[in-house]
């Protein structure tokens, strides 16, 4: 048994120095490089440089992309370019390009003022107006077209719309034939340069005025007269008194409610638009002494004067009494210089304080109102036919043949 036990422990002893013996064994032999799975190409691995012929080809892959798709932009640009140089700096629509025999027609074009490098000219007069030049007393012979811009530019702001100053232009021509076939006759002029009849500046006068301004300005006038050539406004086949002012009170005034005869095409019409005229309200204060001398009556500045107003339909002054004294209000605005014969008083001590809506007679075109009209795309057959009721527009020729004759 003692043999049994002793050979028993030299077994396990021997296994041990078995694997002692083993794994000095190992740990003498050189180690080996240790490759990862994924370069490993075969069982037994052998390192390669990457291939310079894979990096060419992608890069030439690269390279086609990019130019299959810069060169139909370049291309597409180019040709869009072309047709802008062929169309006079103007881009031409894809659809005109498809359907090349249609007529181009725009539907609504935009309204075009001429070029201010570009001077514009009035259209041919068939006669001359004599102008009496009240600054120095002489009398000018002026083609009625070259008139008819004069007049127009000193009696409207360049500013308004063109179709307004296109309005302005057939009322003051009307107004011109009117007065000289009907008017007043003077064996030295027709008409003269001041309210009497109609404001008119001459070109050297309106430059004067207008400097750098007056080219741009002049060509806008001009070409509003030049696109009513010979037109006049006519009732009943005969040239209408085209009287016309600056801002009404909201509406125009019946003719007879302001001058004596009621004329047929001069009705008051609402003209909502001249609210927004900046001489649709004034303020003016005068003292009871100067009312006194401009009514030519007695008053008393240290007692409340007595006063009764009745109003027109359009809510303009028809007659107001004084202390006791009757005026109309037509006249009672002309003595005191108000803008409006729409107007209320205030008496504060020995002031009155006058406070007016409007500025003019009020009788037929508000010139505020045509280009409020304007503004909101109204033509200036519409403006006239609104201002002026039942009439036509009519050419000068055929309606005053002897004067265009003359």
């Amino acid at each position: 048994m003692y043999n049994k036990k002793y050979k028993r422990k030299n077994t396990a002893i021997h296994k041990k120095m078995k694997q002692l013996k083993q794994k000095n064994r190992i740990s003498n032999q050189p180690m080996q490089k240790i490759v990862p799975f994924s370069n490993r190409k075969s069982v037994h691995y052998k390192p390669q440089r990457p291939s310079p012929w894979k990096q060419i080809v992608i890069t030439v892959f690269m390279v086609m992309i990019i130019f299959i798709l810069a060169v139909p932009t370049v291309v597409v640009q180019m040709s869009k370019t072309e047709n802008q140089i062929s169309a006079g700096s103007e881009t031409v629509d894809n659809k005109e390009e498809a359907n090349p025999d249609e007529e181009d027609e725009p539907e609504n074009p935009p309204e075009e003022t001429a070029s201010s490098d570009e001077a514009v000219e009035v259209g041919a007069s068939p006669f001359n107006v004599s102008v009496m030049r009240v600054s120095n007393e002489e009398v000018e012979n002026v083609p009625v077209e070259q008139y008819v811009a004069g007049v127009v530019s000193s009696e409207m702001p360049a500013e308004f719309e063109l179709e307004a100053l296109k309005a302005q232009a057939i009322a003051a021509r009307t107004f011109t034939v009117n007065f000289l076939l009907n008017g007043e006759k003077n064996d030295s002029y027709d008409l003269t340069d001041s309210t009497q009849h109609q404001v008119y500046k001459s070109e050297q006068e309106l430059q004067e005025q207008w400097g750098a301004e007056y080219h741009e300005k002049m060509n806008k006038i001009n070409q509003a007269v030049k696109e009513t050539e010979g037109q006049i406004i006519t009732y009943n086949s005969a040239p209408i008194t085209a009287s016309f002012f600056s801002t009404s009170n909201g509406y125009t005034e019946n003719s007879e409610d302001y001058w004596e005869g009621e004329v047929a095409y001069l009705r008051s019409v609402e003209s909502p638009w001249d609210e927004a005229s900046p001489e649709f309200t004034q303020q003016t204060t005068l003292t009871v002494a100067e009312v006194s001398e401009a009514l030519e009556i007695p008053l008393q500045d240290d007692k409340a004067i007595p006063m009764e107003i009745s109003h027109t339909d359009s809510g303009r002054v028809d007659e107001i009494t004084v202390a006791g004294n009757a005026f109309t209000g037509p006249d009672f605005r002309d003595k005191l210089g108000l803008r409006s014969s729409d107007f209320t008083i205030e008496q504060s001590d020995s002031h009155l304080i006058f406070t007016t809506q409007g500025y003019g007679h009020g009788v037929g075109m508000s010139q505020y109102g045509a280009n409020g009209m304007a503004a909101e795309g109204k033509n200036y057959e519409e403006i006239i036919h609104h201002y002026y009721t039942d009439v036509e527009i009519s050419q000068v020729g055929e309606i005053a043949p002897t004067l265009v004759s003359n």
